[in-house]
């Protein structure tokens, strides 16, 4: 026995030598997946080390895909007494998921069909039916991966998850794992493939479906995870100009779109095996087809002055016939994440731009940071005296998710606990939040989270200024994603994350990708119509912009940002 104890979501037990951390965790009652009976063979059982790691074994020739941090739980035996506790975490944590709000019935026109007890697909014969005809769609997120499987006929759900990308092992953005995937390659498709297979199995034991059922898929995902998906190439995407191959055969003519097509059995995918799954289109550069998906899901694609289509309306022309445009007629969608997209609209022209915000209000970089899984503190406020939280699941507090990060912020700015540059006032380098569980934040967390926010800002800025507008020009402003559902508005303003419009002028769309890519699953109609308007967005590289620099700086400010900058 050695003296402290191993550490996994405020839980503890007594350290042991000759244990290993899958051992722990059949202690803990936690759920370290793996299907090769802790040989480590099948590279499921990823596990990160936070602290602690100096009383583990050195890694085996079968973790030599990890980087530092990382380890095989049934691989990972405790050798020697650490300085404190080990503490580990497991990486593919079941996420929540928020369904987008009510919209108008999808269209369904599927690209396959039943004729005379057979499965086609346009000229194609897929095979005998073996019951219903099924669907699944899939929003790869760099941090969260959401899984619905749908029934082609009618457009009813039948089961969905949502679970923590395994890929976090190669780095905690889409330029750490283009990296990664240069020096391993093919090791973050498979972990993100075993994932995929495994959350498949869990659903269709819960909703009783047959695999062979499920005879087409659609991928969304920015353009790293989804060209990673099907297996191409991603270095291209991790230097300038930053295209994806698909991008680059499109543009050169060769190829008439960007969206990719492959068979399930090629990509070892648990669907029927001549499945097709479809890859949807790109916008452009890090703007990927996750982005395409919400302008379908958000009708943020539609025209009038809620979307982001050709406004032909009346309003859409001043009364004097100049041709100049009223106030307030600027529509923008912004799917906050680890890679932000931000596509905007006069009624003319859209424009599109990808903010590299990075992980840290996902989950990443920051020391108690963590995705939106049960014990996440996703609200929180000081009052008499002490933190009030709370927390997803209504469970023990384990870290703070990205709503929770910017209440924190907020928090800190209206108590005077922290400066406008983000130093605390009283000199110190932490705040304890949760003494109990020791759950605090840095001044090194907050510098990461001042950085995200700032991309994400100049971003923005940046659009409204090309389209020659300002944030008071706003009619609305969709926020998709996950995160977005669960914000504090007023909370985000306060510290500069949000423009500062009306809060009547902004409206919500939980994970708005899956929905999208619900949409293009049901109706080859929608893929066309997404095909057409991918085409006329104009991409900004915020890279080029000459006020990058300057916007990007005054954003890690914790202030709201000026009206109409």
């Amino acid at each position: 026995m050695v003296g402290h104890d191993l550490v996994h979501a405020g839980r503890r037990v007594p350290l042991a030598t000759g244990r290993t951390l899958f051992d722990a965790a059949d202690e803990l009652a936690m759920v370290v997946p793996a299907s090769c009976r802790r040989s480590g063979r099948c590279r499921e059982c990823v596990v990160e080390v936070v602290e602690g790691a100096e009383a583990l074994n050195d890694p085996v020739p079968s973790e030599t895909f990890l980087r530092p941090g990382f380890r095989l739980a049934c691989q990972a035996r405790i050798e020697r007494a650490p300085e404190g506790d080990l503490e580990f975490a497991v990486l593919r944590r079941r996420l929540r998921i928020f369904p987008p709000p009510p919209g108008p019935p999808l269209d369904i026109d599927p690209v396959v069909e039943l004729v005379d007890g057979r499965i086609r697909r346009g000229g194609e014969d897929v095979g005998p039916a073996r019951g219903r005809l099924l669907g699944v769609a899939v929003d790869l997120g760099t941090t969260t991966v959401v899984v619905e499987i749908v029934d082609l006929t009618d457009g009813s759900s039948l089961a969905a998850g949502a679970f923590e990308n395994p890929q976090r092992f190669g780095g905690g953005d889409v330029m750490s794992r283009i990296a990664y995937d240069a020096v391993q390659p093919g090791e973050l498709r498979r972990a993100l493939r075993r994932a995929l297979n495994g959350e498949l199995r869990r659903l269709y034991a819960i909703a009783g479906i047959d695999r062979h059922e499920v005879v087409e898929v659609v991928a969304v995902g920015n353009a790293t995870m989804r060209d990673m998906f099907f297996g191409l190439d991603v270095a291209s995407i991790g230097r300038t100009p930053y295209r994806s191959g698909t991008e680059v055969a499109w543009r050169a003519g060769v190829a008439s779109t960007t969206a990719v097509a492959r068979l399930a059995h090629e990509l070892g995918f648990l669907v029927h095996p001549r499945a097709r799954i479809w890859g949807a289109p790109l916008i452009a550069c890090h703007v990927g087809a996750d982005a395409a998906a919400d302008l379908v899901a958000t009708g943020a694609a539609d025209t009038g002055p809620t979307g982001l289509g050709v406004d032909q309306s009346p309003g859409a022309v001043d009364a004097g016939g100049g041709g100049m445009r009223s106030p307030r007629r600027i529509s923008m969608l912004i799917d906050i994440g680890t890679n932000t997209e931000v596509i905007a609209s006069d009624g003319d022209r859209i424009l599109a731009a990808s903010c590299p915000a990075g992980p840290a209000f996902e989950g990443g970089l920051v020391r108690y940071g963590m995705p939106g899984a049960d014990g996440a503190i996703e609200a929180v406020r000081y009052g008499e005296g002490t933190w009030n939280a709370r927390t997803i699941g209504d469970v023990e507090p384990e870290g703070l998710c990205g709503s929770g990060l910017v209440d924190l912020l907020a928090e800190l700015r209206r108590l005077g606990w922290m400066t406008p540059s983000g130093v605390f006032t009283d000199g110190s380098r932490e705040i304890v939040i949760d003494a109990a569980r020791g759950i605090s934040i840095s001044r090194a967390d907050v510098s990461h989270l001042a950085q995200a926010k700032a991309a994400n800002a100049a971003g923005f800025q940046i659009v409204l200024r090309r389209l020659g507008a300002g944030s008071d020009d706003l009619a609305v402003l969709h926020l998709a994603g996950g995160f977005a559902s669960s914000l504090d508005i007023r909370n985000a303003q306060a510290i500069g994350f949000l423009p500062p419009i009306p809060l009547d002028r902004v409206v919500t769309h939980g994970n708005a990708s899956v929905r999208g890519a619900k949409a293009l699953l049901l109706s080859g109609r929608a893929r066309t119509r997404l095909e057409a308007l991918v085409g006329r967005i104009e991409h900004v590289e915020l890279e080029t912009e000459s006020a990058f620099f300057d916007l990007f700086v005054e954003g890690c400010r914790f202030v709201p940002l000026q009206d109409g900058a």
